[in-house]
């Protein structure tokens, strides 16, 4: 199976934050995935963002302690990444790897990404860009629900047809998306008995008193609105007759998020027993999962792509009640596994004024996401029919939590879903090493600053300018010189001090061209020679003699 290097830095793939997002659950949930199941014979890690090293590491034993030899590539190693084959970015963020890459031949190696959130304008201009972006058919971008992919294809269709609006474009080649789910790990979820009782006494619900749950984020405007969610379960209660317990486990990043999700929940269930359970770890995460009868989400919102919780729930064997809307479409099974209710959207182009504003910077993206959500009608009638449904048939809750556990296991468990990444590396690898080999090229969009720039200086350095020594030097003198803070940099990649020495000891003999100086230079030097002369002559350690003209 083929391999990649996976892009590495602490925050994709760390859950363990307080107040972890949705993406940093699944990031951690893959790369534990990869660790375990990946068939290869070691493991390729791309520092990208230059971090101790100690912390991925540590990061690493976490999550699953690589049992296969590991290879660290560093920032700027383009060449050991193409050794890997194949790189994996936690992100749909691929034009700049793209762009990177190009100045290494595009056959170089295969660029993998993943969607999460795309309502995002950083997010809509990355994905927009693919279509600009030097991809190649052996690059892919990993779509988490069909859904997503549905959004994102509208998106790419908008971008091509400006293009051929605009410029006139026949050949706009298409960004290829392919749909793979995320995974969980099955046996972290899991409902007992006396865990159960444990939750339900230190939160004072009655054994057998009816109780659903909410695992998620709070925040009304960029996750989802409690309403409809309150609203069902209020019906629900007043139709058995019975106090309905609703248990809501996470919290927020910000107080002021918390406090009017807090607040819109007690407003639309007035008659429900509310228990609010702060995230502290997800131990308590897994276990909250046993004083529930059923779990329930109903996303209203753009933010969403995927959604791990009904997942989990599922993996747990508690039959589900969500909302029909995007990745939930694929993991519930209406009837099945729980029950989908029917969500209701303005109509495509009632929405331009609320992307405009958010585009220009009128409206911060929770206000956007939050005003869109607002639109979004979820069947709260047909939500309390599934609840009553649930509640009252303890042999339905288990006929349809033994599916959900069967359905977790068998499609998003991380142990199916990890080949699926390599079966997807393995066909681009396939690709690319049956495409031509393509040259090295520059970006069009960072144009060498010698070449954009050329109308600055004098002149341009020549081939048959002549070099001279600008004056004797004491022994050692130059090394001093160049040595220099403020005259060595090491970013600007210059010559190396033996290289220097060279040529001014070349030029103790006399004036040479510069075409004489590089032919001194094995090959792969002669181009930082060649500017290193203008380094040396900067610093009046030598002279430019003839051949250079004024502009």
């Amino acid at each position: 199976m083929a391999n990649a290097a996976i892009q590495l830095s602490s925050e994709p793939y760390d859950a363990a934050i307080p107040r972890p997002m949705g993406r940093n659950s699944a990031g951690e949930g893959f790369l534990r995935g990869f660790l375990r199941y990946a068939d290869v014979d070691r493991f390729w890690f791309w520092n990208v963002h230059g971090q101790d090293q100690e912390e991925l590491e540590a990061l690493l034993q976490r999550l699953g302690r690589p049992d296969r030899p590991v290879e660290w590539v560093e920032r700027g190693d383009r060449d050991r990444l193409a050794q890997a084959g194949a790189l994996y970015v936690p992100t749909p963020e691929l034009k700049d790897e793209a762009w990177a890459r190009r100045a290494f031949g595009g056959h170089a190696y295969s660029i993998t990404g993943v969607t999460h959130t795309i309502a995002e304008n950083d997010i809509l201009d990355e994905i927009g860009a693919l279509l600009l972006a030097p991809l190649e058919p052996w690059d892919a971008l990993i779509c988490t629900s069909a859904s997503t992919r549905k959004s994102v294809e509208t998106l790419l269709e908008s971008v091509a047809i400006y293009l051929q609006d605009r410029f006139g474009a026949t050949r706009i080649p298409p960004a290829q998306l392919v749909t793979i789910p995320l995974g969980i790990h099955p046996d972290d979820f899991r409902t007992d008995p006396q865990t159960r009782r444990r939750w339900r006494e230190q939160l004072g619900i009655p054994e057998d008193a009816p109780a659903a749950l909410f695992v998620g984020r709070f925040s009304v405007s960029a996750k989802m609105h409690p309403g409809p969610m309150g609203m069902a379960l209020q019906e629900a209660s007043r139709r058995l007759g019975l106090p309905v317990h609703w248990i809501v486990y996470g919290g927020a990043r910000r107080g002021a998020d918390e406090d009017a999700f807090r607040e819109a929940a007690a407003a639309f269930s007035p008659d429900v027993e509310i228990h609010f359970v702060e995230h502290v770890s997800s131990v308590g995460r897994d276990e909250i999962l046993s004083a529930a009868d059923v779990f329930l989400s109903l996303s209203d919102n753009i933010q969403e792509t995927f959604g791990l919780t009904p997942v989990e729930a599922m993996a747990a064997g508690l039959p589900c009640v969500v909302s029909d809307w995007d990745g939930y479409r694929d993991t519930v099974r209406h009837g099945v596994d729980g029950f989908r209710i029917r969500t209701t959207a303005p109509r495509p182009g009632l929405g331009s004024d609320l992307v405009y504003a958010y585009a220009q910077r009128l409206m911060a993206y929770d206000d956007y996401a939050g005003s869109a959500a607002l639109f979004t009608a979820v069947d709260v009638a047909d939500a309390a029919d599934a609840l009553v449904t649930l509640f009252a048939d303890t042999e339905l809750r288990r006929r349809m939590g033994e599916a959900g556990q069967t359905r977790a296991r068998e499609v998003f468990d991380w142990r199916g879903v990890i080949p699926q990444y390599q079966a997807l590396w393995q066909e681009l690898r396939r690709r690319r090493q049956a495409a031509p080999e393509q040259p090295g090229l520059e970006n069009p969009y960072r144009p060498d600053p010698f070449r954009m720039f050329q109308a600055y200086p004098t002149a341009a350095l020549g081939a048959g300018d002549t070099i001279a020594l600008a004056r004797a030097l004491a022994p050692g003198e130059a090394a001093e010189l160049l040595e220099g803070p403020s005259v060595r940099r090491d970013a600007a990649r210059l010559p190396s001090l033996a290289e220097a020495e060279a040529i001014l000891a070349s030029l103790a003999t006399g004036p040479r061209t510069v075409s004489a100086l590089l032919a001194q230079a094995p090959p792969e030097r002669r181009p930082f020679v060649e500017r290193g002369i203008l380094w040396l002559a900067k610093f009046g350690l030598v002279r430019l003699r003839g051949g250079t003209s004024r502009t």
